[in-house]
């Protein structure tokens, strides 16, 4: 337990920065698993919706890796993998 006056503001500032941080991750993985189930449904897949939804998941993983939230190379990494299954995705789609 905190004894300063100092530790105990540190204390709440770290709290309220670790909720923020892992709502930011947990949207990642959100929009991460958005891109990947619409590959993987055996629904009427569209080029553009995959497109859109690769489109949205950069833009929040770039967010999250400028943030510091995840690292630049785990994010590079990411937008990778998922690009090389989209890119598939869309080639057997014609």
């Amino acid at each position: 337990m905190a004894n300063t006056k100092q530790q105990k503001k540190r204390n709440i500032q770290s709290d309220k920065k670790k909720t923020a941080n892992s709502m930011v991750r947990s949207t990642v993985r959100t929009a991460d698993k958005k891109v990947l189930r619409y590959i993987e449904s055996k629904d009427g897949k569209e080029k553009t919706v995959i497109e859109t939804l690769y489109k949205n998941f950069v833009k929040i993983i770039d967010s999250a890796a400028q943030k510091g939230i995840v690292k630049k190379n785990t994010a590079s990494r990411k937008k990778s993998r998922i690009a090389k299954k989209v890119n598939t995705a869309i080639s057997q789609i014609g």
